[in-house]
């Protein structure tokens, strides 16, 4: 029986070859989409879970307020930082036995690393406990993991920061030479840190080494340079702890009432933390919301084509449903037939989706910077996907037709009286709108998106960031000193226009400082702004504007030890609505005092997702800096970055001379809202590219049925103007619906999607117009030339005798 109905379903696919045609590429299309979208959601889902501990891992999160004179609420979830102090670790786990193990790790630091005659500036080595790899499961190809980080001057490397100085074999017991005259001896390798991992590295040096070197920091509350996790007991209640917290706290630290710290757990770190100062890059939940949705509404356009066309189609098959019905089907049989049709089309779909996954998989790879391997697609899952999916598309899509069909009686369906119902006219039309809604706001969405991702690249960040060379140098202590000369040997190259030396520049990491500046009653005001440490050069090489005051000047000994600029969102926090009143006020600020000189205008040193926050500039000893801006003319830029090279090597040969251009380091900050961008225009485009396949179905099916009706007006004069007017205009007529019900739902999803962004474009009435405008051009263009075609016909043909 079951043959039976797949032949049957074989040769009615084969009689409409055209409409077959449709909904198989609909299909293929939409099941494509999904599969790659559902790659790309399980991706993003799956950051971190390949830890043993996933589920009992926690990480601190800090939070520093300002000082007041009440009890301030508890922290919202926007005010805490995951980078923190190094005490709290010891403390939580001596205080609560719950804890099973804490662990720690530093932001990253560099260090030039020599084995033999290979010399490279590493700046993803981080220094970290060595209980680390006893909360984290990453595997260890060589060495201990109990002891790998136990002794001072210990490092693990990386499989591929291994590879790098030793090949293939087995580097434990080597020792490095670094920068700074230390030896680091190799006590393992691991394996890469996954790329579905929320922080990254190469290389762990032991923490025992910071420590040796600078123990004081270790017992400072107020001092934040460390990432803090640990390892709770599987019976323990995260929410008891968090109750203990402020207990906590009045034990170690009883005069600080501004701090206070939270525990987040690691499935939220990557997706739902709003946290600030994270140890990588974080992804957003709400793009995994929108893809999937993406994902729904591709694969329901899909089915929505095949519904409109199978029921279009139902005055060509009622007279077979009548004589089957005639000679003694049942209802039931003939909805099982046509359900068997719809899985058959289905899996024929979902064969050569797979076939176009494979081919569009590497596409989807560059557009997403994720790995997505070829072997997800050879999973278990997948393959349990494979066979159910005709199921899951083909049985839904096909039911209500399969009813709609078994329907028909066979009496007036065999005296030629039965005709297509209203209902399903309607339903058709309703389905139309529906489709071309979704893909209006597609269009709109896109381009509004676009036009942010525009925005964000020709923003006034308030500072000179073309052209700037930045050579990273990693503080290398020969180099800072003879800084000065340095300096000036590069700046006497003619193409070099500015150069200044810092700690930090805009779009980078930054310390922030504990700073105390005198309010208008005199009363000196803690805060902890961020804190540029620079030198003399830096404002006038980055063209920063002064809102009041004055610049650091050589003519000015002074400003070397008791001087600082603030900006203008510092200046706001203390409490000075106009910049000029704070000059001249007292500051005091990691062992300095002296007045503020200057206030710089507001200057977007980091991401347009934030607001530009409280930036204190000072004056850096030059020990403590670390890199160079050389602003460079534009003219022959290879051949000014070789004799820039040529000098460095000859002044600094110790030092690789290490490069990249500002304005491209900093965009890089967006490349995850470039990445969704491409995304969303590459779906957004295959969902119209299906809407339209479903149009051109109908539109050829309405065509044929009305060519009698095209060849007695064109008898009687009609033009073929007004035909093709007449024959698109009713398709039109639903895509102007559907503009009046996607500008809505469009502005609503792209204002929650903008409110991500701390500067953003507004949303504009004529974008949607523009989309409107968009989707009736391409309808026209899809149903235009199917009438154009039947509106030339000889009405000769159309009007002779069947």
């Amino acid at each position: 029986m079951i043959s039976t109905y797949f032949k049957i379903a074989w040769r009615s696919l084969s009689r409409s070859k055209m409409y077959s045609l449709i909904n198989i590429v609909g299909l293929t299309v939409g099941i494509a989409c999904c599969i790659l979208i559902v790659l790309y959601v399980k991706d993003e889902l799956s950051y971190d879970k390949y830890h043993r501990n996933y589920n009992e891992i926690y990480r601190v999160l800090h939070a520093y307020r300002e000082q007041s004179d009440r009890p301030l609420p508890p922290p919202g979830p926007g005010e805490y930082q995951v980078w923190g102090n190094a005490p709290v670790a010891p403390a939580l786990k001596a205080d609560f036995p719950e804890i099973r193990e804490t662990a720690r790790f530093t932001s990253p630091v560099t260090l030039l690393l020599q084995h033999n005659d290979k010399r490279f500036q590493e700046s993803s080595l981080v220094f970290a406990d060595s209980t680390l790899f006893d909360l984290f499961s990453w595997k260890m190809l060589y060495g201990n993991r109990n002891t790998a980080l136990a002794a001072p001057n210990s490092i693990v490397l990386t499989e591929s920061l291994a590879s790098k100085y030793f090949g293939d074999s087995n580097p434990v017991g080597q020792v490095f030479k670094t920068d700074d005259n230390n030896a680091l001896t190799v006590t393992g390798v691991m394996e890469d840190v996954p790329s579905n991992s929320h922080f990254t590295f190469t290389g762990l040096l032991s923490m025992s080494t910071f420590y040796r070197n600078r123990p004081e920091i270790f017992n400072e509350w107020g001092y934040v340079d460390f990432y803090t996790y640990f390892l709770l007991n599987k019976n323990a209640d995260i929410r008891t702890l968090q109750a203990r917290v402020p207990a906590f706290l009045k034990r170690h630290i009883p005069g600080e009432p501004n701090y206070a710290i939270a525990f987040e757990p690691l499935k939220d770190a990557y997706l739902r933390s709003a946290a600030m100062r994270q140890p990588g890059a974080t992804g957003s939940l709400a793009n995994v919301y929108i893809f999937s949705l993406v994902a729904a509404f591709i694969l329901f356009i899909a089915g929505i084509n095949f519904i409109n066309l199978t029921t279009a189609r139902s005055m060509e098959r009622a007279r077979e449903i009548g004589v089957r019905k005639a000679v003694g089907a049942h209802q039931q049989s003939l909805i099982l037939q046509y359900l068997v049709e719809a899985v058959v089309i289905s899996m024929l779909a979902t064969l050569l989706a797979f076939a176009l996954v494979f081919v569009l998989l590497p596409m989807v790879r560059n557009m997403s910077g994720k790995p997505l391997p070829y072997t997800d697609l050879l999973s278990w899952k997948m393959i349990v996907v494979l066979i159910l999916t005709p199921f899951l598309v083909g049985i839904p899509a096909g039911i209500y037709p399969a009813l709609v069909l078994s329907r028909f009686k066979p009496a007036l369906v065999l005296k030629g009286k039965f005709h297509s119902s209203d209902k399903g006219i309607q339903l058709r039309k309703g389905l139309v709108i529906f489709q071309f809604s979704l893909s209006i706001a597609l269009i709109a969405c896109t381009a509004i998106v676009f036009s942010q991702l525009d925005h964000l690249r020709s923003h006034n960040l308030g500072f000179r960031q073309d052209q700037m060379l930045v050579i990273d140098y990693g503080g290398d202590a020969e180099v800072n000193k003879n800084i000065e000369a340095v300096k000036a040997t590069l700046a006497s190259n003619p193409a070099v226009l500015a150069i200044t030396a810092s700690r930090a520049v805009p779009g980078e990491f930054f310390p922030n400082a504990h700073t105390v500046i005198a309010s208008r009653s005199g009363e000196m005001v803690p805060f902890g702004p961020g804190l540029y440490e620079i030198d003399v050069d830096f404002l006038p090489a980055y063209e920063m504007k002064m809102a009041a005051g004055r610049a650091y000047s050589r003519d000015f000994p002074a400003d070397m030890e008791q001087s600082m600029v603030i900006n203008e969102a510092a200046a706001k926090q203390w409490g000075y609505a106009d910049p000029k009143e704070i000059i001249g006020k007292n500051f005091e600020q990691w062992g300095r005092k002296g007045t503020v000189i200057g206030v710089v205008k507001d200057f977007n040193y980091q991401s347009l997702h934030k607001k530009v926050e409280p930036l204190a500039l000072r004056m850096a000893p030059s020990e403590m800096l670390n890199r160079l801006s050389v602003r460079i003319k534009t003219a022959q830029i290879s051949k000014t970055i070789s004799e820039l090279e040529h000098t460095w090597n000859a002044l600094e040969p110790q030092r690789p001379f290490k490069y990249s251009f500002l304005d491209q380091a900093f965009n890089e900050q967006y490349l995850k809202d470039v990445r969704f961008g491409e995304i969303f225009a590459a779906f957004g485009t295959l969902t119209i590219f299906i809407a339209c396949l479903g149009l051109f179905g109908l539109a050829t099916f309405s065509t044929e049925k009305r060519l009698k009706e095209i060849g007695i007006r064109k008898v009687l004069g009609a033009s073929i103007t007004s035909i093709v007017g007449l024959l698109s205009g009713d398709f039109i007529k639903l895509v102007l619906v559907a503009i009046l019900i996607a500008t809505p739902l469009g502005w609503w999803g792209m204002h929650r999607w903008l409110n991500g962004f701390a500067y953003r474009v507004d949303i504009h009435w004529w974008t949607f117009g523009m989309a409107g405008l968009a989707a009736v051009l391409i309808a026209l263009l899809t149903v235009g030339f199917l009438a154009l075609k039947a509106a030339r016909m000889n009405p000769v043909k159309s009007l002779k005798a069947e």
